[in-house]
């Protein structure tokens, strides 16, 4: 036993170096053929100096193709590198998708050592346990993505003000776009920027919004796509038009804010019979622990421990479905 985690100690580790070695190899490699793209395409007009070179503007960065070639062979059969792309892309991290799956595995590999060497009487449940350890980074892009959806949301009834109020004072529809990215903050400002400079390069903007409206994945935000490309088409007032879209998001937000405060209740209660049985346990383990010791080192009691947390996250799940109300 000893010997077999001592392997498995040994391979992690070897893995992890390895990992961290490859990775400072593929970093300095693209930045070496993006400096060279980069004085390729700007000749004579390339910078002087170390610090502005290392600079590489934002439309001309590559995309990684060397980093996690080996995972990405693996998972070729299946849409799962441009599903985590884009969840990157939307969480606001600079990550490769083959970064996170090696984050993944290696939190998976120590979550399995640690409880093959250090919990015997669960080395049952070590695939349960290292999944739920690996799942972490994926937890983690999730929140963020979500987090920076919900700011985007709150920022974007009162861009599409400022947009109606540029257009009657005289502006064009693309110029007011680039005075988004300048007077908003993230991550509004950042979306908004990268549309203007793909229609400023040549691209066409029904196009360009159509891209952005596969950044941002919200229905606000595609029925904002659907007037402007509409209005491009058969003519209209467009400020007029954006204040009344603005007008009906800010009426979700309020019959939101009512939702939430009808189904506190019942989220509260979720929570509460989600933790009692926590609590209980820590109680039980501080008084009487040869009692709670039968729930760890006995088949049947790991069994019975088992299947009362799944019935328990079955149960919250529930609660959160009934509670959950779209608006």
């Amino acid at each position: 036993m000893a010997g077999s985690a001592q392997f498995w100690i040994g391979a992690a580790l070897c893995w992890a170096v390895c990992l961290g070695a490859w990775m400072l190899i593929s970093r300095w490699m693209q930045r070496a053929e993006a400096r060279k793209m980069q004085r390729r395409l700007m000749g004579a007009a390339a910078p002087k100096n170390k610090s502005a070179e290392g600079k590489a503007p934002a439309l001309l960065s590559q995309e990684d193709v060397t980093t996690g070639r080996l995972v990405q062979r693996l998972l070729a059969r299946f849409p799962v590198i441009p599903t985590l792309r884009d969840w990157l892309e939307q969480a606001g991290l600079k990550w490769h998708p083959a970064r996170l799956l090696h984050l993944c595995l290696a939190l998976f590999l120590l979550a399995v050592t640690a409880v093959w060497q250090a919990a015997p009487g669960w080395r049952k449940a070590t695939p349960v346990v290292g999944i739920g350890e690996g799942s972490l980074p994926l937890v983690f892009v999730l929140r963020r993505r979500s987090a920076r959806l919900r700011r985007f949301e709150e920022q974007f009834p009162e861009s599409l003000e400022f947009v109606a109020r540029s257009m009657r004072a005289g502006h064009a529809f693309s110029v007011a776009l680039e005075m988004l990215h300048k007077e908003f903050p993230e991550p509004l400002s950042g979306e908004f920027r990268r549309t203007f400079e793909e229609h400023n390069l040549g691209l066409p903007l029904e196009v360009a919004l159509q891209k952005l409206a596969q950044r941002v994945p919200l229905m606000d935000v595609k029925f904002f796509v659907s007037a402007v490309t509409l209005q491009r088409r058969t003519g209209g007032n467009l400020a007029e038009l954006l204040d009344k879209l603005a007008y009906v998001i800010r009426e979700r937000f309020k019959l939101r804010g009512r939702l939430r405060a009808v189904t506190a209740h019942g989220r509260m209660t979720g929570a509460t019979l989600t933790l009692i049985p926590v609590g209980v346990a820590c109680v039980l383990f501080m008084i009487n622990r040869e009692y709670v010791r039968f729930f760890l080192n006995d088949p049947t009691g790991q069994a019975m421990a088992a299947g009362a947390i799944l019935l328990q996250l079955v149960g919250y799940a529930i609660i959160r479905k009934i509670v959950s109300i779209e608006a």
